[in-house]
């Protein structure tokens, strides 16, 4: 991959980063604040429920963000692009699909058919 295109997928992916770490901080400053106090249990547990829904939105957001980071650390060491698995260029079209895919199309459907047959 030549310099260029990596650093297109350097900035898409710092741009993403810093959406997600601005989304997290809404998040938790937005839960900080709520100390709404509801008489009504019904009330209480709808807000609950969206709390959690809002929590498991956000800790899949900080698997990405730990991807992304590994992603550019990636840029940084020259082997963006390369599959970890056989060691063959990730298509343009996988990499702007998911800037931070690791294993090319078909070792990924490899890995899936193997998680699949194993349960996982």
């Amino acid at each position: 991959m030549n310099k260029r295109k990596r650093e297109r997928y350097k900035k898409l992916l710092e741009e993403s980063l810093t959406r997600l770490i601005e989304e997290a901080s809404q998040t938790l400053n937005g839960m900080s604040s709520e100390k709404a106090l509801f008489p009504d249990p019904t009330d209480r547990a709808s807000l609950e429920s969206d709390r959690n829904f809002l929590l498991r939105i956000r800790d899949r957001e900080r698997k990405l963000l730990m991807k992304i980071q590994e992603a550019l650390k990636r840029i940084d060491e020259g082997t963006f692009g390369t599959c970890q698995q056989c060691g063959e260029e990730i298509s343009e079209s996988r990499l702007k699909a998911r800037p931070v895919a690791t294993l090319c199309v078909e070792c990924k459907r490899l890995q899936e058919r193997e998680e699949k047959i194993a349960g996982l």
